[in-house]
């Protein structure tokens, strides 16, 4: 069962969810729009020759600040990494990211599959930016760029993202290590 406005409204009140900034002007009727953050991450094709996941073989990759009011450029068939400027997460409530239709429209995809934020996971989530256009997009840190909905769960977990999730300490990590029961696995990937 998805909360609805009142509801989302009432358990941000009462701190069984965080939600940093919050603004009543976001708030939908099952949902909140959250705004796009600062930060990207652009892989540098130039230094890179592949990506090979399985040999733990990733894109270079470089960090960009744009500054509120400025704009950037998402040119078709890119993909980068970009965060939100709100923070949130919930121990009590599965958040879920899906992307603004008014966007997707234009091409601009917001995630392509993480789209699940766990309980006990409290982030500024990365967003998987990417242009299905055939022309440029603009995007500009401050825009509503996702929303994000409240499940309630059935029980609570019985593990927390906090101790069992790879981005638990760091999510603008681009690759962090597996863990398993809590524990970093032997075979790492490249942080």
């Amino acid at each position: 069962m998805f909360l609805s406005d009142v509801d989302i409204r009432k358990e941000v009140k009462h701190g069984r969810i965080v939600l940093k900034p919050f603004d009543e002007a976001q708030l939908q009727p099952v949902s909140y729009d959250i705004r796009l953050g600062n930060k990207f991450i652009l892989n540098d094709e130039s230094a890179t020759k592949m990506i090979d996941p399985v040999n733990k073989i990733y894109a270079k990759t470089r960090e960009v600040t744009i500054r509120d009011g400025e704009e950037f450029i998402l040119h078709p068939g890119i993909s980068v990494l970009g965060t939100s400027k709100e923070y949130f997460g919930s121990n009590d409530f599965l958040i879920q990211i899906g992307g603004k239709s008014s966007l997707a429209r234009v091409g601009l995809m917001i995630h392509n599959t993480a789209g699940i934020i766990n309980p006990g996971h409290f982030l500024s989530v990365t967003l998987e930016l990417s242009n299905q256009n055939n022309v440029p997009i603009i995007i500009r840190p401050g825009m509503p760029i996702a929303q994000i909905t409240f499940s309630m769960l059935s029980s609570p977990p019985a593990q927390q993202y906090k101790e069992v999730g790879r981005f638990a300490k760091d999510n603008w990590k681009h690759f962090a290590q597996e863990k398993t029961n809590g524990r970093a696995k032997k075979r790492l990937t490249r942080a």
